[in-house]
């Protein structure tokens, strides 16, 4: 089963806890990483840059509007999303435990889905 590992974490945080403490976070999690692939569970993995650089794209009176940033009311952002192969939540959350971003944000586990030929979305195996 595949589950996304999604790393929230307020935007204020990179300058709360200073760019020393930040850079070794990154290096955490690049040993996380490392530790999920010799583990052979790592899919794929992607660090975001914030959300200030994001587009967003919704629909306004039927009309496609385009935005640049986030939305004026986030407060936090996604920072960054693991996906992992083991065979069920209790796994996921124990590899999720171990995630260097729970120290100073939060953890979403979210099981994946994949479309079928009869229109239908199953879980991932």
């Amino acid at each position: 089963m595949r589950y996304m590992l999604l790393f929230h974490y307020g935007e204020a945080t990179e300058e709360s806890i200073g760019a020393e403490a930040m850079a070794a976070g990154m290096r955490a999690m690049a040993a996380y990483a490392a530790t999920l692939e010799q583990a052979e569970i790592l899919v794929s993995g992607q660090v975001l840059r914030p959300s200030s650089s994001s587009t967003t794209l919704t629909l306004v009176d039927g009309e496609p509007r385009i935005q640049d940033g986030p939305f004026a009311d986030t407060k936090e952002q996604l920072g960054g999303v693991i996906v992992i192969d083991v065979p069920d939540l209790d796994t996921a959350l124990d590899w999720a435990r171990q995630a260097p971003p729970l120290s100073w944000g939060t953890v979403e586990i979210r099981p994946g889905a994949v479309h079928t030929e009869a229109g239908t979305w199953v879980p991932s195996s």
